[in-house]
């Protein structure tokens, strides 16, 4: 008997010992999983801490809306129809203003709109019997529904008042199918409206008087700061590109030539903030009808001039380089191309933030338009004699094309921001020290 309990003893201990390094490696892993979320989060909070405020705002709208159900009175007068207020606060209170006022108005016409025509499609309904009443509310909700939906497609109705439409084809067949069932239809229509309309106007307060966030300011900022990233690119290039591996440093991992990349994918942000600044009231520099539009077009420009800057960080890394001679031939002259469109490029996205105009960056962009006149000179003038490689030269020609194109890229960048300055008024400010200006005659040839 004493035998066969310490065999079942070992045998549980056996599966114990077995057991146990599974389970703990798997609470192991749920720790650090928790871990890395928190951290996640915290890193969120850092990198804006708006949207730690915005987090507080939305609970404070919901913490107000609520009341309409725990504050006796206000549930008489309500009823369980007080929750299209709490669904309203979630669904339309966005990051900014503008996404939220556009939101809103959305669903306050609607709710208008499609409550009015299911009164009076109920009324219609009516007048055709009990038999057909279901028949012709029907046929309303299908005609609605269809219309409405074939007109989701346009573009210009999909970026503005989508969120519209899907609120009417809901409202109105909400209130017509309830309309067959339930006789006060009009007291329907009436609670829906009025709390939707409660619900919309707490998050529009909130977001407007509460450490507001403009969609407006941030297109602004972003547009301007897409700007720096390229100058602050091309200022650095011709240094790095024309420096040899034996120079001693490396070329990867650095900062300043990859801050370009997050410009190739702005579009969609770009467009989304011009559609919620264009809802937003006037506030600070920006009026009713600010140019939203223009923005839009410097920022297309902006990422024109980013695809030959991605093109141009690939020749960094290129497993095929040309010889330093070949390179010293037309180092400085792309040097200064390079150079001159990167300062033009923050000085026009320091225009855009201070709302000054870029005297500056005409000269800047003057100066790299010389020096393509220096370099086509050079290339007439023959650079190579008929025993250089031909395989050697188009590394180096591909980047000179590119920094060309780059120089005219800027070169429309510029012209637009004049119109933005002009349409807005920009201040007039004119530079203390004016830029240098480039060296008349043809640039030095560089020894081989």
């Amino acid at each position: 008997m004493d035998l066969e309990c310490a065999s079942q003893e070992t045998v549980k201990q056996g599966l114990l010992a077995r057991g146990w390094p599974p389970i703990k490696g798997f609470s192991k892993h749920v720790k650090t999983k928790v871990l890395e979320f928190f951290s996640l989060l915290i890193k969120l909070g850092q990198d804006d801490p708006r949207r730690v405020v915005h987090s507080l705002k939305a609970g404070l709208a919901l913490t107000l809306v609520s009341l309409f159900y725990y504050y006796q009175p206000l549930y008489k007068s309500f009823g369980v129809s007080a929750m299209w207020a709490v669904i309203t606060v979630v669904v339309v209170f966005e990051f900014s203003v503008g996404a939220t006022l556009g939101k809103g108005v959305n669903r306050g016409l609607a709710t208008l709109l499609a409550g009015g025509l299911a009164v009076g499609a109920h009324q219609l309904a009516n007048l055709s019997g009990r038999i057909g009443e279901p028949i012709v509310l029907g046929i309303f909700v299908f005609l609605q529904a269809a219309v409405s939906t074939f007109v989701r497609f346009c573009p210009q109705i999909k970026a503005r008042y989508d969120y519209g439409l899907l609120i009417f084809i809901l409202t109105f067949s909400l209130i017509s199918i309830s309309g067959f069932r339930d006789d006060e239809v009009l007291e329907l229509v009436h609670k829906r409206l009025l709390t939707v309309l409660i619900g919309g106007s707490t998050c529009v307060i909130i977001s407007v008087l509460v450490f507001p966030v403009w969609a407006g300011q941030d297109l602004h900022n972003l547009i301007a700061s897409n700007m720096e990233k390229l100058g602050i690119f091309l200022e650095g290039f011709g240094d790095e590109y024309f420096k040899m591996p034996e120079d001693g440093e490396s070329k990867e991992d650095r900062p300043f030539l990859q801050g370009y990349k997050s410009v190739l994918d702005s579009k969609t942000n770009e467009d989304a903030l011009a559609n919620f600044a264009r809802w937003e009231p006037r506030h600070g520099r920006f009026q009713f009808r600010h140019p939203w539009k223009q923005y839009l077009k410097i920022g297309a420009l902006t990422r024109k001039c980013a695809y030959r800057i991605e093109s141009l960080n690939g020749h960094l890394y290129a497993d095929i380089q040309a010889k330093r001679e070949i390179r010293r031939k037309i180092q400085e002259t792309c040097t200064t191309m390079s150079m001159e469109s990167g300062k033009a490029l923050k000085e026009l996205s320091m225009a855009i933030k201070t709302m000054v105009k870029p005297f500056a960056a005409d000269i800047h962009i003057e100066n790299s338009k010389s020096s393509v006149k220096n370099l086509d000179t050079l290339l007439k003038s023959g650079l190579w004699d008929d025993e250089t490689d031909l395989l050697e030269v188009v590394p180096v020609a591909t980047v000179a094309s590119l920094l060309i194109d780059v120089v005219t890229c800027t070169a429309e960048i510029a012209e637009s921001v004049n119109e933005l300055a002009t349409m807005l008024k920009f201040e007039v400010v004119e530079p203390t020290v004016s830029p240098e200006k480039p060296e008349t005659g043809q640039p030095k040839i560089g020894i081989s």
